[in-house]
């Protein structure tokens, strides 16, 4: 019986493996967004009216995006938490012999759709990443 349990297991561990690793990138990206904010607001009291402008788009930018990413790293966590509550089912039900399987699908459903809409925070993140790049700007020797 806890055999089977254990095989009915590897898959959702697998998928906490795989939330695990966007976890990283996104708490990465989340850095970069708040270590560029931090050069920007340093530098605004420096700036020209024009490039102050410039600099205050970028940090809204900068903004929106961090909104993005915590969003997305929130319903990762959440993802990741749900699959735990499907591995401790799977064996709970084991060890009392009770159905769950009911239970076990709402709570990886759930699980999944946190992990839809944290792609899709994370997608938009990209988004706007990708609109306000400015390639070949701004670098001067």
């Amino acid at each position: 019986m806890v055999a089977q349990v254990i095989q009915l297991a590897v898959a959702p561990v697998f998928l906490l493996t795989g939330v695990a690793a966007l976890l990283g990138v996104l708490t990465s990206r989340l850095a970069r967004i708040i270590d560029r904010a931090r050069v920007l607001e340093e530098r605004l009291g420096v700036l020209g009216d024009t490039e102050r402008a410039g600099s205050e788009a970028d940090l809204r930018a900068l903004s929106h995006r961090a909104r993005h990413i915590n969003r997305a790293i929130g319903l990762c966590v959440s993802c990741a938490l749900l699959v735990c509550a499907v591995i401790a089912t799977l064996f709970g039900g084991a060890f009392l012999e009770a159905d769950v399987s009911t239970l076990i699908g709402v709570v990886f459903i759930a699980a999944m759709g946190a992990l839809i809409v944290a792609l899709v925070s994370f997608l938009l993140e990209i988004s706007i990443a990708t609109r306000s790049l400015r390639i070949g700007q701004g670098h001067r020797s």
